[in-house]
C-alpha cells in the first residue's frame, strides 16, 4: 500500500523510540522516501535527522543495503549537476554523508562542471564557519564516525577543494580553506587575517 507523501515525511523524521522496530519502519519507508527525497516532494530537509541516519542499515539484507547505498550516491551525483536542486546542496550533502556515515566517497564524486563548481563555492563558504573553529558542520550525525567525517572534509577542503577554488578565481575562499591544514591556533595567527582586515 502506498503511503501518502506527508505521512512519509512525518515518519521519516520521527525519533526511533516512536516505533516498536525503528529499522523495520525505515525499510518499509525506504522506496517512497528515496523517491520523495530525489524529487524534492518532502518540502524541506535539514530540520531534523533523517531516520535512515539512525539505523544500522548496512546490516540489512544485502539487496536492501545496496539499494540505499546506490541511492545516496546517485542522489548526490545528480544534485551536483542541477543549478538549483529542490533542497540546499549542503543539506543534500549532509543527508547523504550522515546516512552513509562517511564523507570521502561523496567528495570523490564531486566532479567539475558549472553547477558543481557553484555548489563547491557555496558549500565551502557555509562549512568554513564551523570548520575554522574545529566544530562540526553536520547537524545530525549519529555515532562515533563523525570526527572522522569532519577530518575527511577538512583535509579535502584544505587540499583538493582549495586548489579547485583557486582555479575558479575564488582566491579568498581558497586561502581560508587552505588554513584548515594548520593547527587551530596557527590558523588565527596567519597573516591572512591581517591582510583581510586591511582590505575590508
Amino acid at each position: 500500500m502506498r503511503v501518502p507523501t506527508d505521512v512519509v515525511q512525518y515518519y521519516l523524521y520521527e525519533v526511533p523510540d516512536h516505533f516498536d522496530d525503528h529499522a523495520t519502519a525505515m525499510r518499509r519507508l525506504l522506496p517512497q522516501a528515496a523517491r520523495a527525497l530525489a524529487e524534492g516532494s518532502l518540502g524541506a530537509i535539514g530540520h531534523g535527522a533523517i531516520g535512515l541516519s539512525r539505523v544500522d542499515w548496512r546490516s540489512w539484507p544485502a539487496a536492501q543495503a545496496a539499494a540505499l547505498d546506490t541511492f545516496l550516491h546517485a542522489w548526490w551525483r545528480h544534485a551536483l549537476t542541477v543549478p538549483e536542486p529542490p533542497y540546499g546542496i549542503e543539506e543534500i550533502f549532509d543527508a547523504c554523508v550522515t546516512t552513509a556515515r562517511t564523507v570521502a566517497p561523496f567528495l570523490a564524486a564531486w566532479e567539475r562542471g558549472p553547477a558543481a563548481d557553484a555548489h563547491l563555492v557555496h558549500c565551502a563558504d557555509v562549512w568554513l564557519y564551523d570548520l575554522l573553529s574545529d566544530d562540526s558542520p553536520f547537524s545530525w550525525w549519529y555515532g562515533e564516525s563523525e570526527a572522522a567525517g569532519v577530518a575527511e572534509l577538512r583535509d579535502w577542503l584544505s587540499g583538493t577543494g582549495a586548489a579547485r577554488l583557486h582555479a575558479l578565481g575564488e582566491h579568498d575562499l581558497a586561502v581560508r580553506c587552505a588554513l584548515l591544514a594548520l593547527p587551530h591556533d596557527r590558523r588565527w595567527d596567519h597573516p591572512y587575517w591581517g591582510s583581510a582586515s586591511a582590505t575590508n
